[in-house]
């Protein structure tokens, strides 16, 4: 059995997987919001319940936002904000007294899609977060390329490529820059772009169905928004070259993005011919907790 645990914003998931990738229990706790102990604890006590689940003491692979500083241990980069500058890997395996991998989210849901989701047997796969942040990951022969820096597949604080006159000099982004792909290409940066041009607030599952039933004032926004989703993945084929580009996050559901962006890409990707594919995840929204008990998939 392999025991994987994802901590959301909003909710904390745990699974047991076994060598196959069945689900073999998958049990849901509230997070404990902003209170960094209390979520230690909630952790602790759903690997507790895997373990009981299981009958066996088991390692634990943990997706988390943000991750481990290499250079200090410490969190950084978590929109979960009592993370950031805690030793979470120590304090967590202090706490459990059992060997523990931690990854990103992001890592974690590219992971689960390339070993048995929609990427798997593709040699090199990118998988891609759009939802509340636009996060991602690679892996490669279904493991994890994890660098120096430990920011692999971070391609959402890049600036957006190509940009139009319009879109200069971009709207402001958390980390102190302007015109991030993350700022056009996340949920909230698909409502802001909404609000800007159409002048009304709506949610993003709210511009999706309403460009749906024919809204032409939604259908603009998809637009744009498919086609700054083309040209941010083009520069990724650009440099990475995958064979399969996975979508997940609330705005994978939109299913117009499988058949419009691979269309538009096709003017910035450097080649005569492009076969990288775009699909939606396999896994769905389980596919984070799944890669984080994949996190082990070598003891198996």
């Amino acid at each position: 059995m392999l025991a994987g645990v994802d901590l959301g914003g909003t909710k904390i998931e745990g699974v047991l997987l076994d060598d196959a990738g069945a689900v073999r229990f998958r049990r849901r706790v509230p997070t404990p919001a902003g209170d960094y102990a209390a979520t230690l604890e909630a952790i602790a006590a759903l690997h507790e319940e895997l373990e009981k689940e299981a009958g066996a003491r088991l390692p634990l692979g943990l997706g988390t936002p943000g991750s481990p500083s290499p250079a200090t241990r410490l969190m950084r980069n978590a929109n979960s904000t009592c993370l950031n500058g805690r030793p979470l890997h120590e304090d967590l395996r202090r706490r459990l007294r059992r060997p523990l991998r931690i990854a990103n989210d992001a890592d974690c849901f590219t992971l689960s899609e390339a070993v048995d989701g929609a990427g798997a047997g593709a040699g090199v796969v990118f998988g891609v977060i759009l939802g509340t942040g636009t996060g991602g990951g690679v892996a490669v022969q279904g493991k994890l390329l994890q660098g120096v820096n430990a920011v692999t597949g971070e391609w959402g604080h890049n600036p957006l490529p190509w940009p139009r006159s319009d879109e200069l000099p971009g709207p402001a982004c958390y980390c102190g820059r302007r015109g991030c792909i993350e700022t056009y290409l996340s949920g909230p940066g698909m409502e802001n772009d909404h609000q800007r041009r159409a002048g009304e607030i709506l949610t993003a599952r709210e511009i999706a169905s309403r460009a749906e039933a024919g809204e032409m004032r939604a259908i603009a926004t998809l637009r744009r928004y498919e086609e700054r989703l083309a040209r941010g993945l083009a520069s990724i084929i650009n440099v990475l070259d995958p064979e399969v580009i996975v979508l997940g996050g609330g705005l994978s559901a939109i299913g117009r993005l499988y058949e419009n962006v691979p269309r538009l890409w096709r003017e910035h990707v450097f080649s005569d011919t492009v076969a990288t594919r775009l699909l939606p995840p396999l896994h769905g929204d389980s596919s984070g907790v799944r890669g984080a008990a994949w996190l082990w998939k070598d003891q198996v």
